[in-house]
């Protein structure tokens, strides 16, 4: 069985012990908006009446907003030490 956006978030989500505002904060820094709520929607089982598919879209900006968070920003990253402009 395959796995789905939503399982990669719930295990991504466990492994790294984060919280439904830590995640939209993680969002946040991809530049996307999202409520706790709506986290915690994705988050749900299958069966669940709330339950929401997550999106190809949400995921990918997670994952960005993901290396934002422990890698910092890109013009930061790829700024050499001391180089003079």
């Amino acid at each position: 069985m395959a796995l789905t956006n939503n399982d990669i978030l719930k295990k991504l989500r466990i492994a790294l012990k984060l919280r439904d505002d830590e995640i939209v904060e993680i969002l946040d820094l991809a530049n996307f908006r999202i409520s706790k709520g709506e986290i915690g929607n994705f988050c749900r089982k299958e069966d669940h009446p709330k339950y929401v598919e997550l999106q190809d879209q949400i995921l990918r900006n997670f994952l960005n907003g993901l290396i934002i968070q422990r890698r910092g920003p890109r013009d930061e990253r790829d700024a050499k030490p001391g180089a003079s402009e």
